[in-house]
């Protein structure tokens, strides 16, 4: 259509008949603002974004478990997790904290067989990770049992560790027990080593939390420190079944020098990740893949592929980590960064609540906006009855005249009204209307001026 058609007949302007943006924002307004609501609340309550930053207890400084921990820190660097380590005195202090709601601990590493006593119902296990065996060092050479140990000078560990709870059970065991005629005394890691080297102590039992492999080494290479071969292995794993059987084979330290010269067995328990409940599922993830990194090659003491694994011993696996267990990273945290996977991930899970508020308010809006639009129209009618109930109840003159002036500000609001092509019909329809009133009243008037048509849609 020609610029000059809109000049000619300007109740054909488009202006008139566009649709108004304020009936869009009134329908799509309450609609938005409950996604929004909803949006906001989900995730808030139900799906918080992961933590910046999470808090591990590890173990004592010349422990393996603390060099464990920094391999993990270092790993969830990379995605933008701190990984905050607390030092311990081993596992089960690391365990005490993770029972104890004052203290803001999220996981540690804890071995098996030192959760006697405690409620552990409320934490969950991301996996065992990796073996640590019972190692016993002592002075002379041909012990194969721990009962030979009686009335000797035994070093089982210090207080709050898991080599102090292990060392007591399995010396129980065997007769020896505290105020005997052993003195079981409180030494680990490197004191205890220094005080066997010295003489001042004829065995001491060193573990996960006790000990590091290059200390070890060195008592191995002390003439007159033997390694203890634990002869009844298969014995204490049927007794204890936290424990599991562990062989050295010859040369397996020292392929050179041939150490061990014989096959060594050995007893251990399993050192698990155990965390609090509340641990997000996508850090949940993070700890496991860093885990498998960490502990997934072949070592001395097992083969390539065996740790991290969701096998349960004295904790319940949790449903994050047995999904990932089962089935791996999701195609999201594959193929994205992690922040914004878990961005994308944490949107996917909050579409179904908003799913909910949404298709039913998509099927009520044509018929709201048909309301809306219709309402615009029939709330002129009322006035429109009043004006010719009153003229035919015995009107005078001049309240005819003023019923028409009312009739006037009615018509003229109606042609300023702003009507989207679709619903045309009922704006002339109530024109017409407005016209069968005036010739009811009959006052008849010549045309109306231009400005009756300013409203006109087209």
């Amino acid at each position: 259509m020609k610029r000059s058609d809109y000049r000619e007949h300007p109740e054909l302007r488009p202006e008139h008949s566009a649709t108004s943006w304020r009936d869009v924002a009134m329908l799509w307004g309450p609609i938005a603002f409950l996604c929004l609501v909803a949006l906001g609340v989900f995730v808030w309550l139900v799906d918080p974004a992961p933590p910046r930053t999470i808090v591990m207890s590890a173990g004592p400084t010349d422990s393996s478990f603390l060099p464990t921990a920094e391999a993990y820190r270092k790993i969830l660097a990379r995605n933008g997790i701190t990984l905050k380590i607390l030092i311990s005195d081993g596992s089960v202090q690391n365990l005490q904290r993770l029972l104890d709601p004052k203290q803001h601990v999220d996981l540690a590493l804890v071995q098996g067989g030192i959760s006697k006593g405690m409620n552990t119902s409320s934490l969950m296990s991301l996996g065992s990770m990796f073996y640590a065996p019972i190692v016993v060092f002592y002075r002379g050479s041909g012990v194969t049992r721990l009962s030979q140990f009686a009335g000797k000078r035994i070093e089982i560990g210090r207080e709050g560790s898991g080599t102090r709870v292990l060392s007591l059970d399995l010396l129980k065991a065997n007769g020896i027990v505290p105020d005997g005629a052993a003195t079981l005394m409180p030494y680990d890691g490197d004191q205890a080593a220094r005080k066997l080297v010295d003489g001042e102590a004829d065995a001491a039992f060193f573990n996960g939390d006790s000990a590091t492999r290059a200390m070890m080494l060195r008592l191995l290479q002390t003439p007159g420190i033997s390694f203890m071969d634990f002869a009844q292995a298969s014995a204490y794993t049927r007794l204890f079944p936290y424990l599991s059987e562990i062989d050295l084979p010859p040369g397996v330290l020292d392929l050179g020098n041939n150490v061990p010269p014989v096959p060594i067995h050995l007893i251990s328990p399993v050192v698990e990740l155990i965390a609090r409940p509340n641990l997000h599922p996508a850090v949940s993830d993070l700890l496991i893949e860093a885990a498998q990194e960490v502990h997934g090659m072949p070592g001395i003491l097992q083969h390539g592929g065996e740790f991290p694994n969701a096998t349960a011993h004295e904790y319940r696996i949790s449903e994050d980590a047995a999904r990932y267990y089962r089935s791996g990273k999701s195609f999201l945290y594959r193929n994205l960064t992690f922040w914004l996977a878990s961005l994308v991930d944490r949107l996917l899970v909050v579409l179904l609540p908003i799913a909910v508020l949404l298709v039913p308010g998509l099927r009520m809006l044509p018929a709201l906006y048909r309301w809306r639009i219709r309402s615009r129209i029939y709330r002129w009618y009322g006035a429109l009855i009043a004006i010719e109930r009153e003229a035919f109840s015995d009107a005078t003159d001049e309240q005819r005249a003023a019923l028409l002036k009312e009739l006037d500000q009615i018509e003229d609001s109606v042609n300023k009204l702003k009507m989207p092509l679709a619903y045309a019909d009922a704006f002339y329809v109530l024109r017409e209307h407005v016209s069968f009133v005036r010739s009811r009243l009959g006052l008849h008037q010549g045309p109306r001026p231009p400005r009756s048509a300013q409203g006109e849609p087209n």
